[in-house]
């Protein structure tokens, strides 16, 4: 789907959990919310608020945060 970045809640170097929003995107009169996939770090906005955007464009670079779990 097409749309406009309406806003960026997160800075380069944000630490973010699975769930926050990353962008929001303005798309047939709605505001839709990517969220993160997991928890990590922004290393990268590819996107600038009032830009028209499509379906699979680079918005966020997101290091994720590397977690051990240990079962016992």
């Amino acid at each position: 789907m097409c749309g406009n970045i309406w806003k960026i809640p997160v800075k380069v170097g944000q630490s973010v959990s699975a769930g926050d929003t990353l962008v929001v995107v303005e798309a047939m009169k709605m505001e839709l919310s990517v969220i993160a996939p997991a928890a990590g770090t922004v290393t990268a906005i590819r996107c600038v608020p009032g830009k028209p955007v499509n379906a699979g464009d680079p918005l966020i670079v997101l290091a994720e945060d590397a977690t051990c779990t240990v079962a016992g």
